[in-house]
């Protein structure tokens, strides 16, 4: 970093908490100042994070069956991306690119162990040695929390009913409620704060055979809806998969059979995820009304995402993993303070990433990003006047798991109108034409008039996972 930008970092944070200065301090100088009304502080962050929820599990992504009134509203509120997507699709390693911004091949966490990047170059490292009070409530799964890296860490996850300390149990999103309030609440005031509400719900609880154990208040809730099935939640698909998946070793097969391979399991099942899903909307309406009763709504950068998207079903597998679109796209709701007004409400089909969170966070702290950090900053997305110049393509990757009969190894190059897979332990290559075939059932690989692309395709996955590294 140029001593000329550490020192106008140092002299921001000596102004600020001294209650004078500009706000927002951007390494680039570009936004010097541009803030609203409240020109006295930095932007608090408080990132809602949710676990296996796909793009669609909104109602304001046109899902008709789930409630979701809050983070409908939070999007009415702020910017929606309906092509966000995650490089690697797996609890462990989507948290350690979302805090390093670094795909996997870089930051080393190929399962759910700590990440190999200093912690000095993640997003809550920086924060909190450049002044910000930094707090992580939830689900961790990267190892053992480092709990002395932060200023608040609450951790926990792997089942919905947790015994406390009196002997009675608490649902694990009236926890997250729980201890998102008390960082809230005693939080120093002479700091920003960063927060990240880190939900168990909606994963299931692998080793229950309910699977999703929602509160029992939820229960009333979907009771006379008929869930829709998928219309490739079908065996012809489940077949169409290449050999190694489309078998009953597959761990996405045996989770399908956990979960949906009855009519009457499928609904139950996807009612009570659906349930779960409606009380974190529930509890993210509860700790965005505490940033409005501390009158802070208007200072806090507000971010809704997800650590992976999931199957209901669809190609006959449940879980995630594997590059199709149901597995790799998740929600992103922005609301920031600094957004014009002509894009409150907006949506947008950029490809961003999950990698592309933590730049994005620490420059709108005004910290620079380090320069092993792989992501982009998504604001001039919805901040900047005229085309932001924006990636259409990229690479994604997910180790095996286990064994290459449990869950194999899964690369692509996804675009918006192709998708190249290739499966590295068996060779294989799969093409999809998504405007054609959107839900990907009609491999391409093999068909002569295609070549072409394949070939095209083929050549420019591999310089992205070079560059990945």
């Amino acid at each position: 970093m140029k001593p000329s930008v550490m020192f106008c970092r140092f002299l921001f944070f000596a102004l600020t908490f001294a209650g004078f200065g500009n706000p927002v301090l951007r390494a680039d100088d570009a936004s010097v100042g541009a803030r609203t009304s409240d020109t006295n502080r930095p932007l608090n962050i408080l990132l809602l994070y949710a676990d296996d929820w796909r793009h669609d599990t909104l109602g304001v992504a046109g899902n008709p069956v789930v409630q979701t009134p809050t983070l409908d509203q939070l999007a009415s509120e702020g910017y929606r991306f309906t092509r966000n997507c995650v490089t690697t699709a797996i609890c462990g390693i989507s948290r350690a690119t979302l805090f390093t911004g670094q795909w996997m091949s870089r930051h080393g966490n190929r399962s759910f162990k700590m990440w190999e990047t200093p912690w000095e170059e993640t997003f809550p490292g920086l924060l909190r040695s450049n002044g910000y009070y930094v707090g992580h409530v939830g689900k961790w799964h990267n190892g053992r929390i480092p709990a002395d890296r932060f200023d608040f860490a609450r951790a926990y996850g792997g089942k919905h009913w947790i015994e406390q300390k009196d002997g009675e149990k608490i649902h694990v999103t009236q926890k997250n409620e729980k201890d998102a309030l008390e960082f809230l609440q005693t939080r120093p005031d002479d700091k920003p704060f960063c927060l990240t509400v880190a939900f168990f719900a909606t994963h299931a609880e692998d080793k229950n055979p309910l699977q999703f154990l929602p509160q029992p208040e939820s229960m009333e809730l979907y009771r006379d809806v008929t869930i829709p099935v998928p219309e490739n939640a079908t065996q012809e698909s489940f077949e169409r998969l290449p050999e190694f998946v489309g078998n009953e070793k597959n761990e996405g097969r045996n989770r399908w059979h956990w979960r949906f391979d009855t009519p009457e399991k499928f609904q139950t099942m996807m009612k009570n995820y659906y349930r779960l899903a409606t009380e974190v909307d529930s509890t993210c309406g509860r700790l965005l009304s505490e940033l409005e009763r501390q009158d802070i709504a208007e200072n806090t950068l507000v971010i809704f995402t997800t650590d992976n998207g999931y199957y209901h079903a669809e190609h006959g597998l449940a879980d995630k993993w594997y590059p199709h679109e149901e597995s790799i796209r998740v929600p992103l709701i922005i609301r920031d303070p600094r957004m014009p007004q002509e894009a409150v409400g907006q949506t947008s089909e950029a490809m961003t990433l999950n990698v592309d969170l933590a730049p994005t966070i620490l420059l709108a702290a005004g910290i620079e990003p380090p320069e092993t950090m792989q992501g982009k900053d998504i604001s001039p997305l919805y901040r900047s006047e005229g085309d932001v110049e924006w990636r259409e393509e990229y690479f994604y990757e997910h180790p095996m798991h286990k064994s290459s009969d449990f869950i194999p190894a899964s690369e692509a190059l996804v675009r918006k109108d192709w998708k190249y897979f290739y499966w590295p332990e068996f060779d294989r290559e799969q093409l999809f034409h998504l405007t054609n075939d959107p839900i990907e059932e009609h491999d391409l690989a093999t068909n002569p008039e295609h070549a072409a692309k394949l070939s095209e395709m083929r050549e420019r996955f591999r310089e992205l996972k070079a560059s990945a590294e």
